[in-house]
């Protein structure tokens, strides 16, 4: 544990936590030198599968930075997206586990750090014997729009008057709209190794639903940050050592998480957890997450009779939507809810019943959301339950 004690003072000047414009411009320059000469301030101890690890040029290993190593959640044939993806290192890691029916993206904003990653696409392909990753330049808060793309635009379009910006800004929409450089509801997973923290504390909010825009209905993100013991107070963000170091723009553990609620995530789980920091600075510890959170449970509430047994260890448990689940007792459920609790991340923690009281097999039935009329196969005799979670509310409506 390295242990920094700085004790600065507020001051006047520095970097503005609160302009994204800076905030990028003292990442981008830490990475670009980072692409160059290996920058061991940048980097947290991590282990990584030493047979996947050996397929990679030394110089990606040497010259991309993390605290975590999320590509060890990723599953056969799934698209990945890996955000601030640098020298790519994790986009390599994971294409040696999707295989050829995969597919792996990497975005990033540094240019050096891009050209690194690119420079060894064929070499690692030829390696693995498939071809299925690719790297993009944009901004992992942005997610629609490539800057390459807008690059090769602005070279045939130079902005000179008030017209042309606001062409600049026309064009910026269109591509976004028709040609987004990552779709909605596209991905299996999105990854991220210690790069949520370096965006500016305005744009995290929308980085989060960005994340939440571009997966598919039952996907998941897994990622790797740095996340502090309290508030990281102004004078630390004023930093751009610190900030660009992974320090200064580290959230609050709880509000971490919360972050992902607040997209619209459900399942939010701590999978990794550094047990002692990796920095302290100014008596605020900084250490390593992973989290897993999924997308899904957002959307209509049929209810077909269908209910769920939670199976324990704890006495009780609430769920995102505020349901209540006693151990061992039979609670009416949506169709939803049933859904959710039968798979990842809640798999084995609830018995799922059909109307008749019978266990479903993998929580699945016929009012899965998949299916197209999620009420069709109710009974004409079945009505929703007055004690069901999803019967109809004074004023009309319900806890789901």
């Amino acid at each position: 544990m390295e242990t920094r004690e700085v004790n600065r003072p507020p001051r006047e000047g520095g970097l503005d936590p609160d302009d994204a414009t800076q905030v990028a411009a003292s990442v981008r320059a830490r990475y670009s030198a980072g692409a160059q000469v290996r920058e061991d301030e940048l980097c947290c101890p991590v282990e990584y599968d030493p047979e996947k690890l050996a397929v990679l040029p030394a110089e990606i290993v040497e010259r991309d930075y993390g605290c975590g190593d999320p590509s060890r959640f990723v599953r056969e044939g799934e698209v990945v997206l890996d955000l601030g993806s640098g020298a790519g290192k994790i986009c390599y890691l994971a294409a040696q586990v999707v295989g050829p029916e995969g597919r792996v993206v990497g975005v990033d904003m540094t240019p050096d750090m891009l050209e690194l990653a690119r420079r060894y696409r064929g070499e690692v392909a030829e390696r693995i014997g498939w071809d299925v990753v690719e790297f993009h330049r944009g901004r992992i808060e942005d997610l629609a729009l490539d800057l390459d793309r807008l690059d090769a635009w602005l070279a045939e379009h130079p902005v000179r008057t008030v017209e042309d910006l606001e062409a600049l800004e026309a064009e910026k929409e269109r591509l976004r709209r028709e040609e987004p450089m990552v779709a909605d509801e596209s991905v299996d997973v999105v990854l991220s190794n210690c790069v949520l923290n370096l965006v500016a504390p305005g744009l995290k909010p929308r980085l989060f639903r960005e994340v939440h825009r571009v997966l598919k209905r039952g996907g998941r993100a897994v990622i790797s940050d740095i996340v502090a013991d309290r508030e990281v107070p102004e004078a630390l963000q004023r930093d751009p050592e610190l900030w660009s170091g992974c320090i200064s723009g580290a959230l609050e553990e709880r509000a971490f998480l919360g972050a992902f609620e607040d997209a619209g995530f459900h399942g939010i789980t701590v999978l990794a957890r550094q047990a002692e920091p990796w920095k302290v600075v100014d008596g605020i510890a900084f250490r390593s997450v992973t989290v897993a959170a999924w997308k899904g449970k957002e959307g209509p509430c049929p209810d077909s009779g269908r209910s769920v047994i939670y199976l324990g260890p704890f006495r009780e448990v609430h769920d995102d939507d505020g349901h209540v689940f006693v151990r061992g007792e039979r609670t009416p459920v949506c169709d939803k809810t049933a859904d959710l609790l039968g798979r990842e991340p809640y798999g084995g923690a609830f018995a799922v019943l059909d109307p008749s009281g019978r266990t479903e097999e993998n929580g699945s039935s016929c009012c899965a959301p998949s299916r197209e009329s999620a009420s069709s196969c109710r009974a004409p005799s079945e009505e929703p339950s007055p004690s069901s979670c999803c019967a109809p509310q004074e004023g009309g409506g319900s806890c789901c």
